[in-house]
């Protein structure tokens, strides 16, 4: 599940097995009904995180993260 950190988005990454990896310039997309923050870790490896509809808006309003298609 995707956390807040200092205004980022963080995800679990299950190639390197590590917890609360910032995801650098996330997109927001809306799939199914559910909101999903896609975008890279530092080394390049996919990073992907599952957000309730408040904190999608809320990452959205700061700056966080784009707004992807679905919206």
């Amino acid at each position: 599940m995707a956390t807040k950190s200092e205004g980022a988005i963080t995800a679990y990454s299950v190639k390197t097995k590590t917890k609360n990896v910032p995801i650098i310039d996330p997109v927001i997309d809306v799939k199914a009904g559910r909101y999903i923050a896609t975008g890279l870790d530092k080394d390049g490896n996919k990073l992907a995180a599952i957000l309730g509809k408040a904190k999608a808006e809320e990452h959205i309003k700061n700056g966080a993260a784009k707004k992807g298609s679905g919206w």
